[in-house]
């Protein structure tokens, strides 16, 4: 029994040292991160306030630990999720539902804020109401532990380092109380989801108190996104997608954003607007380039500029078809008349495979990063067009078994 009792105490100790190990390991790594701290205006007593005790968070996705598989369960719904789950009709029409009454409650500030921004009143609803159901979701993470572990050991450690420092800035400049700086695990903040840097370039008083509040104040909320939006190039009075039904025996491997043709041109090659939408000349004249999210399994769009300025405020294809729909449906207008099919999704790992023989057959010249994006779909469409299999532009189990045979 006693021998067995120091066994145990033997292997307790050993168990515990790593940790600790790694423990000061990631405070002198925070130590070492002070004179950066002190260049942006930050006090040393704010430093040790905000870091004193802090530990990282391992359980967050994306990050980088010896030992442990570079896939890891969990991360942005977007990129792991179909579409048929992530575009779901009950969420999207509860949504709708209520932004239509908050149109009608903030009807004097969106009226201003398009005015200033030229972003219409339902694109900046449908952003609040994806990123945090129009501030009813409460973030579950402490955005300085988020930020902190992430620059400490994830995938992209420069860049969260400097929004880590920034977010010390935040609080030594009292734009917002320690207690309540609440984020997404990838460390985004507010009620329409900023990083630290976001805030800095775009959060916008828009209620006159002297205070950017993106946690508290509705208009500072949506005059935020509004400003981001127009930033990155929003046009004002152009839409962002036009749902088509695309022509039998239509070639998806032409749904590549470099190319585009006036939504005449498209109508004349067979696809035809969806719910029998009419457009006006004006309308008609813009370019546009094919989506398909779904390869043949689901709907179809020609999508505009505006599309890819809200795909600079979410990367994810999904996100922007999820807040550009919802903001057609806060208008007024239909559900998506195709139906999204029921289809598998490739775990991360899996794409990193697809995606690695496709750059080595010279078919994908983007990052390897796991996700079923526009040109992931497009190199994979190549490939089975190369090898005369069935053409549907979808990552699926069966071509990826084909590749690696």
């Amino acid at each position: 029994m006693i021998l067995k009792t120091a066994f145990a105490i033997l292997f307790l100790v050993a168990a515990a040292a790593p940790s600790s190990a790694a423990d000061a390991a990631f405070a002198r790594w925070l130590e070492s991160l002070w004179p950066r701290a002190q260049t942006l205006g930050v006090s040393r007593a704010t430093f040790e306030a905000v870091t004193r005790g802090l530990e990282p968070d391992l359980k967050l996705p994306d990050l980088v630990i010896a030992g442990r598989p570079d896939a890891q369960p969990g991360g942005q719904a977007e990129f792991i999720q179909v579409p048929s789950d992530y575009l779901r009709e009950v969420s999207l029409a509860r949504l709708a539902d209520q932004g239509r009454k908050l149109a009608a409650d903030h009807r004097v500030t969106l009226r201003a804020i398009e005015q200033r921004f030229g972003v219409p009143p339902e694109v900046v609803l449908a952003i609040w109401g994806r990123e945090t159901a129009y501030g009813a979701h409460k973030l579950a993470h402490n955005a300085i532990r988020v930020l902190a572990t992430q620059a400490y050991t994830g995938r992209r450690k420069e860049m969260f380092t400097q929004e880590f420092l920034l977010a010390l800035k935040l609080v030594q400049e009292r734009h917002v109380k320690l207690d309540d700086m609440r984020s997404s695990w990838a460390g985004a903040m507010g009620q329409t989801q900023f990083l630290p840097s976001e805030f800095y370039k775009h959060a916008v008083d828009f209620d006159g108190d002297g205070r950017r509040d993106i946690w508290n104040s509705v208009p500072d909320t949506l005059a935020s996104a509004a400003q981001q939006l127009s930033a990155k190039g929003w046009q004002r009075g152009q839409g962002w997608a036009y749902e088509v039904r695309a022509p039998q025996g239509m070639d998806c491997t032409i749904a590549n954003p470099d190319f585009t043709l006036t939504l005449s041109e498209w109508l004349r090659r067979g696809y035809a607007l969806s719910h029998n939408r009419k457009l006006a000349q004006a309308e008609l004249d813009q370019r546009a380039s094919l989506l398909q999210p779904a390869g043949l399994y689901g709907p179809s769009f020609l999508i505009l500029r505006n599309y890819y300025v809200i795909k600079e405020y979410n990367f994810s294809d999904l996100y922007v078809l999820f807040v550009g729909h919802l903001s057609d449906r806060i208008a007024g207008g239909p559900a998506f008349e195709a139906r999204w099919e029921t289809i598998a999704q490739l775990n991360p790992l899996q794409l990193e495979k697809m995606q690695t023989v496709l750059t080595a057959r010279g078919l994908y010249a983007d990052k390897i990063d796991g996700k079923a994006g526009m040109k992931t779909r497009l190199a994979l469409g190549a490939y089975q067009k190369a090898h005369a299999m069935k053409v549907d532009c979808w990552p699926s189990k069966p071509v990826l078994d084909h590749m690696q045979r």
